[in-house]
C-alpha cells in the first residue's frame, strides 16, 4: 500500500478480510445445524458446513487480497 493512500482503504480491506474469515464458517455452521435438524443427522452436516465455510472464507480472502494487490 502506498503512503499517500487513505487509511480508510486499509480499514475497509481489514474489515472485509475479517468478515469473510468469520462469516464463512458461521454461515456453514448455521446451515449445517439447520440441515441436521431437518434430517436428524447431528453432527454430520454441522462438521461438513464448518469445513465448507472455512474453505469458502479462506478462498474469498485469498481472492480479495490478490485482487487488491494486483496479483490476480
Amino acid at each position: 500500500m502506498k503512503h499517500n493512500e487513505s487509511p480508510f482503504k486499509a480499514m475497509a480491506l481489514t474489515s472485509s478480510i475479517v468478515s469473510q474469515l468469520a462469516g464463512g464458517p458461521l454461515a456453514g455452521v448455521f446451515l449445517g445445524k439447520w440441515v441436521d435438524e431437518r434430517f436428524s443427522t447431528e453432527p454430520i452436516f454441522l462438521i461438513i458446513g464448518l469445513f465448507l465455510g472455512l474453505g469458502a472464507g479462506t478462498y474469498g480472502t485469498i481472492h480479495l487480497v490478490r485482487t487488491y494487490t494486483g496479483d490476480d
